[in-house]
């Protein structure tokens, strides 16, 4: 059998769930590739798709929220009685990218960004994927602006069986929602004991850890909150990590050498072992990313979530928060107040956790896998 896994760069989370997917489906033995769909048409294009995410999220903030938030009221023709920009661009490139795919012959397409998906609808519209099946993963806990507008991809998977609701509310047919969760690297779903974790890391498993993260380009103010934890008055274990933000990791390492008190810091840039540091922390502060909130949910690990970025991932505190599982961290609810709140409340911590284990799809790669494999039998075709 022959995946093709359509991604987008517009940040981490949907290249990492692509691999998540495709390493999953190449171990069940199917032939998997994954591609950049605007790779393919224009590097000009992918660039400009990937800085302009990174920049607008970044420094025009009031802005992205605005125009997401008017996209997601209006759908993709709120702005224009016209096709989108992007809708543009993949109907010039559609002939283009059609024949990248028939050199693969796919028998399933998956897309893990809204844009890759409007290529293939595009596609589908001009029946050039007659005989491809194709399925659509949204990974944030919304349903991102646009998936609405993509009638001719045949499934959709979502990140809960609670946005179902929002989901045909938007005008998704229910058939066609596979509420399997997000999908992540399978080691989030190995048991980890927390003294073997915490032995791997070289801290005391007895301690209270907390695990700080922003992204993997590492755009929270770890400092700060350093200053404002280490204040609290209690020992803490503080596990860092920056990101490939070597500037930050650098200001951590310095803070960390000045300090002296009870609290243990330990500093990390890029990662490979996230999965170990949940497994030995009490708590996760972080921004709310869609791949890392369904990474902390398969750990069970509670959340405290600081500066989304407007749209969705403001949309995935929302639903986090709302359904008793995070809380969110603001100008009048700081750090220090919610982690001295959260750990002198053991009961709120076991509530959390009972929640997030209710609500958590921590099998959602390999569900998602087996669908894709079991759907392509002969006997299960649409």
């Amino acid at each position: 059998m022959r995946v093709l896994i359509l991604s987008v760069t517009a940040g981490f989370g949907h290249h990492a769930t692509a691999k998540a997917v495709g390493d999953m489906l190449t171990s069940k033995g199917a032939e998997v590739h994954t591609l950049d769909v605007y790779a393919y048409i224009s590097n000009l294009i992918k660039a400009t798709i990937d800085k302009g995410y990174l920049f607008s999220s970044k420094h025009m903030q009031t802005l992205y929220r605005l125009v997401y938030q008017l996209a997601e009221n209006g759908g993709a023709g709120y702005f224009t009685a016209g096709p989108s920009i992007i809708n543009i661009i993949n109907a010039l490139g559609a002939s283009k990218f059609a024949r990248v795919i028939a050199g693969y012959a796919p028998d399933v397409i998956l897309c893990t960004h809204v844009f890759a998906a409007q290529m293939v609808d595009e596609l589908k519209k001009r029946k050039k994927l007659d005989d491809i099946k194709t399925i659509g993963i949204v990974t944030d806990y919304t349903l991102h602006p646009y998936w609405e507008d993509v009638p001719h991809v045949q499934y959709i998977v979502t990140a809960s069986e609670l946005l179902t609701f929002r989901c045909v509310k938007r005008g998704i047919p229910e058939r066609r929602i596979l509420p399997f969760g997000i999908p992540v690297h399978p080691k989030f779903n190995q048991k980890l004991a927390r003294a073997d974790a915490a032995a791997q890391l070289g801290i005391d498993p007895q301690q209270r850890t907390l695990l700080l993260m922003g992204g993997s380009m590492g755009y929270a103010d770890h400092v700060k909150t350093l200053e404002k934890l280490t204040a609290l008055g209690f020992p803490l274990q503080l596990l860092v990590v920056c990101g490939n933000n070597k500037k930050q990791f650098l200001q951590v390492e310095q803070f960390a050498s000045r300090y002296q008190g009870d609290c243990v810091i330990k500093p990390y840039g890029f990662v490979h072992n996230v999965e170990v540091m949940m497994s030995a922390a009490d708590c996760i502060v972080s921004k709310p990313g869609g791949l890392t909130v369904s990474e902390a949910l398969a750990k069970n690990l509670p959340m405290l979530l600081v500066d989304p970025i407007p749209g969705h991932e403001e949309r995935n505190v929302e639903f986090l928060v709302n359904n008793g599982m995070a809380a969110q961290i603001t100008k009048h609810f700081p750090i220090d107040e919610a982690v001295y709140e959260l750990f002198r409340n053991p009961a709120r911590l076991a509530t959390v956790r009972q929640t997030m284990q209710a609500v958590a799809h921590p099998d959602a790669t390999e569900r998602l896998a087996d669908f894709v494999l079991q759907w392509n039998e002969p006997s299960n075709a649409c």
